[in-house]
Parts: structure tokens; sequence; C-alpha cells
């Protein structure tokens, strides 16, 4: 595993709060959509009971 991947839900909320993120919308699923008005970006984060991948952290981020 590289290092981005073996992060839990909570903890990429976390982390999506402090860069400023904030919750917008829920979306299909159990994803949800998060919004930076600092930036006007969105990510969409799915909201998993296992870590989350590696490919899955790049996505987000990106």
């Amino acid at each position: 595993m590289g290092r981005l991947g073996g992060f839990s839900y909570r903890e990429i909320i976390k982390r999506m709060k402090a860069l400023g993120f904030e919750f917008y919308r829920n979306a299909a699923g159990s994803h949800e959509i998060w919004y930076n008005p600092e930036t006007d970006k969105f990510t969409t984060i799915a909201r998993h009971n296992t870590d989350m991948p590696e490919g899955t952290m790049k996505a987000i981020i990106q």
C-alpha cells in the first residue's frame, strides 16, 4: 500500500475540514459531495466502513 492508501472515512473527513471543505450534499448511493468555497472546488467522498484504496484517494485529491 502506498502513502495515500489506508485512510478511513472519518480520517478523510477530518482532513477535508482542515483544508476548508464543507459538506455540500448527499450524492448517489453512499457518496457525499464536499465543497471548498476558498478554491471553488467540489469533490466526491465515498462513505464506506473500510479503508479507502490508494486510487480512490488520488481521485479525491484531483
